[in-house]
């Protein structure tokens, strides 16, 4: 028994390791065009802790994804949309992955 419980540890860690990347979701106001999307996107894939981007315009949403294991902070996000012109509304850190929001949005949309 001793055996068993010895290895489930590292077994555990292992699978605290591989959990999900984070997710930054942005409520922002001031959205109003694809150029805009497409500003904001270029803007935050400079961090190096960016993995994905979503915009999307009618949800008035921006989706940061971030490597794992890497983080952004909510003033460095702050500071990134405001200085582009835009307002952030809220900021949360969710585990859902950007290919979940696409679908989510796509289905919104609709």
């Amino acid at each position: 028994m001793q055996t068993y419980r010895f290895l489930s540890i590292p077994v555990l860690l292992l699978f605290s390791l591989m959990s999900a990347a984070e997710t930054v979701e942005v409520t922002v106001n001031g959205l109003v065009c694809g150029f805009c999307a497409q500003g904001i996107e270029k803007r935050l894939r400079k961090f190096p802790a960016t993995a994905d981007v979503l915009v999307s315009l009618e949800q008035r949403l921006v989706a940061v994804g971030l490597r794992e294991g890497a983080t952004i902070s909510d003033a460095e996000l702050t500071d990134a949309l405001e200085g582009a012109g835009y307002a952030v509304m809220d900021i949360r850190h969710t585990e859902t992955p950007i290919a979940t929001l696409r679908e989510q949005v796509k289905a919104a949309g609709k």
